[in-house]
């Protein structure tokens, strides 16, 4: 690959290996369907913030309630499987 090349060029050759290819499908799996999650579900279309050390906390905070309800519902889930079981 030639030195001075830019990132789009470096990126589009690395999409094209194999090694490469099948990281990107793993992407595919695990990080796309969170972001379609919070722009959906979370109404989250544009940041409300103006200025990049703001958005990166808007998106922590987006992130963070993510998660946070992820934990919940397992949490939830959980207790429910244990007072369904016999014992």
């Amino acid at each position: 690959m030639p030195k001075d090349a830019d990132a789009k060029t470096r990126m589009a050759r690395e999409h094209r290996s194999k090694k490469g290819s099948s990281i990107y499908v793993q992407r595919k799996a695990i990080v796309e369907p969170v972001n379609g999650q919070i722009k959906e579900g979370r109404e989250l279309r544009r940041f409300l913030l103006r200025g990049l050390e703001k958005v990166k906390g808007e998106w922590h905070l987006t992130a963070a309630i993510h998660n946070l309800l992820k934990l919940f519902r397992f949490r939830r889930s959980q207790r429910k499987a244990m007072a369904a079981a016999p014992g």
